[in-house]
């Protein structure tokens, strides 16, 4: 699809928007009450942001012509696939609101009774996997509990076995022989929906192509499976058809096993993965976004004013990493801790109270994070204050606040994108460590380093619970990847010096 296209039709950008919000309108309408977290507002700006940023991109050549040789890159277009599947999970997450209860719905003239816990769009397409608590541990696929419990049979005797779990496999009426043969079609049949899924999207894919070159459907085809354009639709097509069958797979066998085995309370540990995700793009967005305006504003004004400015800022950023950041971060959230403990008439749930902790660790980690984006600009800066064009300016007499925008800036913006992408994986990461002793988000909101902590303790049992620790590992490990592949497509395309070569 080229920038031309997007430009001419920039409701395709914002299609997939306008359908979640028909949605939740539709949810809204039946008597629940919107719940609007800090970080959900903020989440909804960031896409609004990018949506304007793309339609105007795709207006002006000097930014798609970057753009086009990201789009022309493999690993960069198989990478953005799966994270725009984790963006959109994460969408889902971000929409949060409390469902009525029943009796006061059926009970006419009364007033309507919200339940007190915050439910999202995920939750309400999950909801099978959600409610399904067992009692403890449960091993993936399993039909029967991880430990041994002392069962009293009919007779009235004790003794110890390992009892049959409330969901998982509870459809088998003998699991030993069943669970196998049954797992096997459930999974074909997981695989053929997958399958019909993507062929719907390809099918979409190719009538798009259709109306934008008003050709036939046979060109169309070859168009997409001969990667026609420039466009390497054959690997956006098989990383999307990869995608397409797990989620069949998930959809089939979720509810019926646990498909990622349970934790300790016996929640469902692939729901709590699932859920995990908005809690890294977010730690990973809005605290990238945040320490921007301080990276991009103190580095340019340093390497370019320079003198006392310079010694300044030097002197702040320095003494900035003089601290070490985890003791930093740890008082920070600590004293936030503290202050919402002190001043619970502030939360109405305690979702918004987890939530508004997440809020202020995306503060403090983008507080604590700028100083080396800001010593890189600085540098750039610095050498840029040298070239003829910007001394051509300083001699024609344009204002110090005019060269640093329309002359500085501009040049350094390549730096500033390749970082975003590179921090982000930073601070995805920055979460699992910091949640993992204890100082990061809500034990009570879901995450992967809640998950890893959760599971650390039981690593050395026997047997050994080790599935809440892969399963978090795998969920982070492919969106960092996703990411610093991405990243990689974007410094090759906006490097100047890359694009020479």
């Amino acid at each position: 699809m080229s920038w031309n296209y997007m430009q001419r039709h920039p409701f395709l950008i914002l299609s997939p928007f306008i359908i979640i919000a028909a949605w939740v309108i539709g949810i809204l309408l039946s008597d629940a009450k919107p719940v609007f977290l800090w970080t959900d507002v903020l989440v909804y700006i960031l896409v609004i942001t990018i949506c304007l940023f793309t339609i105007s991109s795709a207006k002006k050549e000097h930014l798609r012509d970057p753009w086009r040789q990201v789009v022309r890159h493999k690993l960069g277009m198989m990478s953005l696939v799966v994270l725009l599947i984790y963006v959109l999970i994460g969408l889902l997450d971000s929409i949060h609101f409390r469902l009525a209860l029943d009796d006061t719905k059926q009970s006419a003239g009364q007033e309507i009774v919200h339940e007190s816990e915050v439910v999202s769009v995920l939750d309400i397409i999950v909801t099978p996997v959600r409610l399904q608590v067992e009692t403890t541990y449960s091993a993936p696929f399993a039909t029967h509990s991880f430990a041994k419990e002392t069962l009293e049979k009919e007779d009235g005797s004790r003794s110890r076995e390992y009892p049959r779990l409330k969901y998982g496999g509870s459809h088998l009426q003998d699991p030993e022989n069943e669970k196998g043969e049954d797992i096997l079609k459930n999974a074909a049949l997981g695989l053929l929906f997958g399958f019909l899924i993507w062929l719907v999207l390809v099918l979409s894919i190719i009538l798009i192509i259709k109306h934008q070159h008003r050709t036939t459907f046979s060109n169309s085809f070859n168009i997409l499976f001969r990667d026609g354009g420039g466009v390497p639709w054959r690997v956006i097509l098989s990383t999307l058809g990869l995608m397409c069958l797990l989620l069949g797979l998930a959809i089939l066998l979720s509810p019926k096993y646990h498909i990622l085995g349970t934790d300790k309370v016996g929640q469902d540990v692939f729901y709590q993965s699932l859920k995990s995700i908005r809690t890294g793009l977010v730690i990973g967005t809005l605290s990238t976004l945040i320490m921007l305006p301080f990276a991009v504003m103190l580095g340019i004004m340093a390497g370019y004013l320079k003198g006392w400015v310079d010694d300044v800022i030097q002197y702040l950023y320095t003494t900035l990493n003089s601290i070490p950041s985890v003791l930093l971060i740890a008082a920070v959230v600590l004293m936030i801790q503290v202050y919402m403990a002190n001043n619970p008439e502030m939360f109405e749930t305690d979702a918004e109270r987890a939530d508004a902790r997440l809020f202020f660790l995306c503060v403090v980690l983008g507080i604590t994070s700028w100083t080396g984006l800001c010593r890189l600009l600085r540098g750039e800066a610095l050498k840029l204050s040298a070239v003829d064009y910007v001394q051509a300016a300083q001699a024609f007499g344009v204002s110090k606040f005019n060269i640093l925008w329309r002359h500085i800036r501009p040049n350094i913006m390549h730096i500033v994108l390749i970082a975003i992408v590179l921090d982000f994986s930073g601070l995805v990461l920055a979460e699992a460590v910091l949640s993992y002793v204890g100082v990061g988000v809500d034990p009570t909101m879901h995450s992967w380093g809640n998950l890893i902590n959760g599971a650390r303790l039981e690593m050395a049992r026997e047997p050994m619970v080790w599935w809440s620790l892969l399963a978090a590992f795998i969920f982070m490990f492919v969106l960092v990847l996703a990411a610093n592949l991405f990243s990689d497509a974007i410094r090759d395309a906006f490097d100047p010096r890359i694009r020479k070569q």
